[in-house]
């Protein structure tokens, strides 16, 4: 068993709930209030842009030019394709790309862009790769655990969404990313494992919390 896996079934207690969560099964069965997925989208929007800043760290301190390549591979992914969604979704909800870029991010949006960008600005390679993993790696499930029950009639658009997290492409590169940590893993020292492990933890904290952001519609106070 890799140190993926070991992470993984480690906080399987924290993914399950995720997966679990009422915005995650609302976007399943097509009962999530719109108003919610709105809100969503756009603090998505918000995170990819902070993520993707994280993930162009991962290129720069990357040693081998292949790896650097499937890292360039996951920001062009995320940068072009995902962000493409999120702009038509937007424009069906009639949300402007104006109105888009002038959202303010939220308390959480702010709290795990800031965890990324920390990371990946003072740790080395494994502890970056380790904090993007939830994120990649549990859209990639959540996104194959819906298909696999099926698109809610009720709601094209939640289908449209639950189709681009499930492509094989996807999870093509959160298995690369999984396997990259794996090498990375068998070189490291027991304290850089454990640092891998604490930005994967938080990172996994944070993609409840971004959920549950939307799913509440989560505001700053006055």
């Amino acid at each position: 068993m890799g140190f993926s896996d070991e992470l993984r079934k480690t906080f399987a207690d924290m993914w399950d709930r995720e997966q679990k969560h009422p915005f995650v099964t609302g976007i399943g069965d097509g009962s999530l209030e719109l108003d919610k997925f709105r809100y969503y989208m756009r603090q998505d929007y918000l995170f990819l842009i902070d993520f993707c800043r994280a993930i162009s760290l991962a290129v720069a301190k990357t040693a081998d030019v292949q790896d650097m390549g499937w890292f360039a591979k996951l920001l062009h992914e995320t940068l072009n394709t995902e962000m493409a969604l999120h702009i038509s979704f937007c424009q069906d909800f009639g949300i402007t790309e104006a109105e888009l870029l002038a959202t303010e991010p939220s308390p959480t949006t702010l709290a795990y862009t800031r965890h990324l960008l920390q990371t990946g600005y003072s740790a080395g390679i494994g502890e970056i790769a380790s904090s993007i993993l939830p994120c990649s790696w549990g859209y990639a499930e959540i996104g194959q655990m819906l298909a696999d029950k099926g698109a809610p009639e009720s709601q094209p658009l939640y289908g449209r969404w639950i189709e681009m997290y499930s492509t094989p492409e996807f999870a093509e590169l959160a298995e690369w990313l999984r396997s990259f940590i794996d090498r990375i893993a068998e070189g490291c020292s027991s304290a850089e494992l454990l640092r891998m492990e604490h930005v994967f933890r938080t990172s996994s904290h944070y993609e409840y919390k971004f959920w549950d952001a939307a799913f509440h519609m989560e505001q700053w106070p006055v």
